[in-house]
This record gives C-alpha cells, sequence and structure tokens, in this order.
C-alpha cells in the first residue's frame, strides 16, 4: 500500500467529522442520534458523499435487519415464551445457584444470537426477577453474568448485534476501494462467526464460575432489585402496610385540596386511589379535586393512616368496599422500571411527565446511586440508570413500557398475551432461520419474512411490530453509516492505515496488530458507542490490513466484535439495564468487568487467527 498519500481537503473534512462526532458523543450535550443526523447532513452539504448515495443507509441490509430482529422479538415476547424458559430453568437448576447461573447465562446467551442484545436484556430482566424470587438469589449475583453472556452471545450470527450487522455493508462498500490488485472481499454468511462466538461464551461462563463469581456482591437484596413481595418493598423503599379506605367528611380540611395538595400534608400516607361521583380510579392525577364523600385508597402502616385519618376527620375503613377489585394483585400492584439510555424521560420529573394522568402510574419512589428518594419524588430530574417505583394496574403498566422510555424489571402479569401463538411463532421463527442459514437469501429478506409470517398469523399487529423497534437505534446506524463511506471513498482511512504502519517497529507480527485494533475499538466504542466505532473503525481496519499484509475481513471482523467489548461502563446499552436494579458501581463494573473484556480480545484474536 502507498503509505505516502497526500493528506488532501476531503480527508481533512472527514476526519474532522470524525472528531466533531466523537466530542459529541463524550459530552452527551445532544442525543446521539441527532448527532448523527447532523453528521449525515454535513456530508452531504461538504459534497463528500454523492446527494443520491446519502440517504442509502436508511435502506441497507443492516437497518432492515436490526428492524426485523426487534419485531421477530417482540413477536416470541408475545407468545410467553419467557415465562416457559423460566420455569424450565428452575426445573433444570434444581436450586442449586452454580447451576442456576450456568443455565440462566447460557440459554441467555444463544438467544442474544438472534435478537438484539438490548431486547434480550429488556425480555431477561423480568425472568431474572422470578428466578430471583422463587430462588432468594440475589440480583447482584445475577444481572452482571446474565448481561455478559447476553453480550458475548450476540457473536454466535451475524446478527446478534449491530456491529456485527453492519459489517457486511461495511465491507461491500470497502470493495469499491480497495486498491489495484487486492482480491475482492466477499460478505460473510450467517453463521461465519459461530466458532467465535461459542469460545466467548464459554469463556463468559467459565469467567463467572470460577473466578468472577467471588467478586460478585453477596448482599441479600441490598440496593434495588426487581420488585417480588409486599416485604421487599419495605426493606428496600420502606413503602409497607396494608390498603385503607378513607371517606372524605364535611368537616375535612382536604375538602376542595387537590390529590397533590393531600399528598404534600405532613405524615400524609400513600394515597393511590380516588373515588369521587361514583368513579374509581388508581393513580388520580394530582390536580384532582377532593370533595365531600370522596373516598381515598390509602396505603400505610395502620398508625400513620389512623392518625392521618384522625387529624384530617377521615372515617378510615380497612375493608375495600369501593376499591377491592382495584387492588387485586392480579389486576394491579407495586413495580419497578429502569430509565434507559435511550429514554426521553431523562431530564424530566414526575410532574413534567404527569405520569398518572397520562400514563396511569402512581410514581412512589425512586432509587439513584444505592440513595431511595421519597420526599418530593415527582419534583426529582429523571437520569438514566434510575429506577422508578410505581403503583399501577398492569394493563397501564404494559401501555406504557411499550414506548420503550422505560424498562420493567417487575415480572407482572401483561395483557396481550399470546401463548396460543407460542408454535406458530416459533415455527415461523425457526423458518427465518432456515431461509437466512441457506444463503440464497440476503439476511434481511429472510429476516422480514419472519416478520411477514408473524403478522399474517396474529402473532402481532403492524402498530405493535412497529412499536418494538427503536427508531434511535435504526437512526443512529442510518445516518452514520456514510461517514463510514467516506472514511473510506476519500482515501482517510487508507491516510491513517500508512502512516499508523510507518510508525511502528519493522517486522511487527499481524496478530499484534489484531490486539492492537481490538484494544483500539474497544476504547472508541467507549466514546463513540459500539455502532458508531464500528463504522469509523473498519475502513481503517481494512486499510491497516491490506498496509501490513493481513487478512482484511479478520481484521474487520475484529473490530466488529471488540466494539461490543464493553463490560465496564454504562454507555454499553445492556451495562446501562442492570447497573440500577443490581445497584451496581462504577469500580465493581471495572474490576469484574475489565478482567473479562482482556478475555474477550484475546479469544477473539485467537480464534480469528485459527479461523483465518
Amino acid at each position: 500500500m502507498d503509505t505516502a498519500l497526500t493528506l488532501t481537503t476531503d480527508m481533512k473534512l472527514v476526519l474532522g467529522l470524525v472528531g466533531f462526532t466523537m466530542v459529541m458523543f463524550l459530552f452527551e450535550r445532544i442525543r446521539a442520534d441527532v448527532v448523527a443526523l447532523v453528521v449525515l447532513v454535513l456530508l452531504g452539504l461538504s459534497g463528500l458523499v454523492e446527494p443520491d448515495e446519502l440517504f442509502n443507509g436508511f435502506s441497507g441490509n443492516a437497518v432492515i435487519s436490526i428492524i426485523a430482529t426487534m419485531i421477530l422479538g417482540a413477536g416470541l415476547d408475545r407468545t410467553g415464551a419467557l415465562n416457559r424458559l423460566a420455569a424450565w430453568l428452575l426445573r433444570r437448576a434444581h436450586g442449586v445457584e452454580h447451576r442456576l447461573l450456568l443455565l440462566t447465562s447460557a440459554v441467555a446467551g444463544i438467544n442474544s444470537s438472534i435478537m438484539q442484545n438490548p431486547s434480550v436484556m429488556a425480555l431477561y430482566m423480568p425472568v431474572a426477577a422470578r428466578l430471583s424470587s422463587r430462588t432468594g438469589l440475589p440480583l447482584p449475583r445475577l444481572l452482571l453474568p446474565l448481561a455478559c453472556a447476553i453480550v458475548m452471545g450476540g457473536a454466535l450470527t451475524m446478527v446478534g448485534n449491530s456491529p456485527l450487522i453492519l459489517l457486511n455493508d461495511l465491507l461491500i462498500a470497502a470493495n469499491s476501494n480497495l486498491p489495484s490488485g487486492a482480491a475482492t472481499i466477499e460478505p460473510l454468511k450467517m453463521f461465519a462467526p459461530l466458532p467465535i462466538g461459542l469460545a466467548l461464551l464459554a469463556a463468559s461462563l467459565a469467567y463467572f464460575h470460577f473466578f468472577g463469581d467471588k467478586r460478585l456482591r453477596d448482599d441479600d437484596g441490598k440496593g434495588a432489585t426487581p420488585a417480588r413481595t409486599q416485604s421487599y418493598f419495605a426493606k428496600a423503599y420502606g413503602i409497607d402496610g396494608d390498603v385503607y379506605e378513607l371517606t372524605v367528611t364535611a368537616d375535612s380540611p382536604l375538602v376542595g385540596m387537590s390529590l397533590g395538595e393531600a399528598e404534600a400534608l405532613h405524615n400524609a400516607p400513600l394515597l393511590l386511589a380516588l373515588k369521587s361521583d361514583s368513579e374509581s380510579r388508581l393513580a388520580p392525577p394530582a390536580d384532582t379535586r377532593i370533595w365531600v364523600g370522596s373516598v381515598l385508597g390509602a396505603m400505610g402502616p395502620r398508625q400513620q393512616v389512623s392518625d392521618f385519618a384522625q387529624n384530617h376527620f377521615l372515617r378510615l375503613s380497612s375493608r375495600l368496599k369501593n376499591f377491592g377489585d382495584l387492588f387485586n394483585p392480579s389486576r394491579a400492584g407495586i413495580s419497578e422500571a429502569v430509565v434507559p439510555a435511550t429514554s426521553k424521560f431523562i431530564g424530566k420529573n414526575g410532574r413534567d411527565l404527569q405520569l398518572r394522568k397520562q400514563m396511569g402510574l402512581s410514581l412512589l419512589a425512586i432509587n439513584r446511586d444505592k440513595a431511595v428518594l421519597r420526599e418530593n419524588v415527582r419534583d426529582v430530574a429523571l437520569r438514566a440508570g434510575d429506577m422508578m417505583v410505581f403503583h399501577s394496574i398492569w394493563t397501564d403498566l404494559a401501555v406504557a413500557a411499550e414506548s420503550k422510555d422505560l424498562v420493567v424489571v417487575t415480572d407482572y402479569p401483561k395483557g396481550e398475551q399470546r401463548p396460543h401463538k407460542f408454535k406458530i411463532a416459533m415455527a415461523i421463527f425457526a423458518i427465518s432461520m432456515l431461509l437466512a442459514l441457506s444463503s440464497r437469501l440476503p439476511v434481511s429478506i429472510a429476516l422480514m419474512t419472519g416478520v411477514a409470517g408473524m403478522l399474517i398469523a396474529g402473532v402481532l399487529n403492524i402498530d405493535e411490530a412497529y412499536a418494538a423497534i427503536n427508531w434511535k437505534t435504526v437512526f443512529l446506524m442510518a445516518c452514520l453509516i456514510p461517514l463510514g463511506w467516506a472514511m473510506d471513498s476519500s482515501g482517510a482511512a487508507a491516510w491513517v492505515a500508512g502512516h499508523t504502519i510507518e510508525r511502528l517497529p519493522t517486522g511487527t507480527p499481524v496478530w499484534l496488530l489484531e490486539i492492537l485494533v481490538g484494544i483500539f475499538t474497544t476504547a472508541f466504542s467507549l466514546v463513540i458507542s459500539h455502532v458508531g466505532a464500528t463504522i469509523v473503525t473498519v475502513p481503517l481496519a481494512i486499510n491497516l490490513a491490506l498496509a501490513a499484509g493481513g487478512n482484511p475481513v479478520a481484521f474487520a471482523l475484529i473490530v466488529a466484535l471488540s466494539a461490543s467489548n464493553n463490560f465496564m461502563t454504562a454507555s454499553n446499552p445492556v451495562i446501562s439495564m442492570i447497573t440500577g436494579p443490581a445497584g451496581y458501581t462504577g469500580k465493581e463494573l471495572w474490576k469484574i468487568g475489565g478482567p473479562l473484556s482482556l478475555i474477550y480480545t484475546v479469544v477473539t484474536v485467537a480464534m480469528i487467527n485459527l479461523m483465518y
């Protein structure tokens, strides 16, 4: 390769855009998908990408495949497959902790080979809650091994995670800029990374079985753990007691007050329901007025509720004449939900979101960094990783969870389950996987065949399919793909690769370069996300391989795999989803995830050298 390339204006522009993207992602002043859209527009305005190609990322196989995997995952969830899975895991584990950890992590890792990693984690969090509640195994000992196995299992197939889905499109795009005489790069088959994924998954299971397990906290439920019993909420949040009915008399000072004002009174119990004008409802809006004859559904210790009733001239009744149906555990209850990094709730408080009025959710508490916030909780601005405690009707909770702005970690009765469609869904899914394996069709068409089948068979309706798509991920990927093209076509990738080779000692072995590429990609992914790291680094790796006499496919595959090699920070979407529920600290994640990340790099490079 010619290492004496001149740094042109186009190269400077592309490298400047890469730097801009890194800075914006690092400081998070603007949402990542908005940054990606700005980068896309700048690529078009600068002429670095032709106008007729600028938006091709939205129709690329990678984006279509990601959309399809999201919908297929939602279809499997609707059939109650995970409830069956939790029961099977419990039967097979026979109450033995190590066996339960091994089985759950292995099955979750295998599942992640056919679904997006965050989606698998979201589906397995209620499973983890159920397993924890039935076995007494603390969540901190269960969630991190589970999350790491899910990340590792994403390497089993070419649709297991976003970087691998992107890889084939980037390999095909690289062919148009290869130097003369270089062999054409062929896209990888569906199960091309299977041996690597199996080795990574086995390494994760062995790590936690022999080493990482000893570093996991065994605090028997300390911190935030998914909801299980009334005693759990009393211990973790101070939310205890029974539900009582308080009837407002004509002498009560509450007459004319709003519910929010009544809640703010000294030593007020939790006011979860209100009957007014013969209409009973849970999670009444804060601005609802209380009148003579109104009935309040209050939760708290009997003495607290009794004192509140006496001080404010309310008639107390322990029999639920008005709210018996509303407070039936099969219909309503207390739940927990994590605020994911992609949530629109971030930066807003409960009052801004109008959780009760808009969603029917009563916000009771927030668990943040092991601190439980109960006072003026509706005025607390939310952050990624916060654990929100709600009381609501289960169907309202299910509707709220569909927005993807919160991930419910409580195992609760969900509406619109279709267990009678289980066999049909599994058959359709199996057919789509066989089509993808046949290599006669692109993976995107094979997966969309499964989506069409689930819609026709009634496993999902079209609105549920739309709701299953994480449009932030789609836009982030589709808008950044042209940046990777520009890196290649402008010669910026070749220039960086050439100058890198020049500065390395003569005779540097290819395997050492591969390790350096893996470490560099891992570090890069901590800053600009796994999608951004893949798009920017794959062209660099291919040009570096050509300059060093290595295999371009091997180098590119190392990049795609290393982009997901992050078990230490919440910049990995899967890790961000478990830090709140399990109460992990940054130090704990680095102490446990750091060694595993090094193992990941070594196993990846070793397996790729064996295969290529």
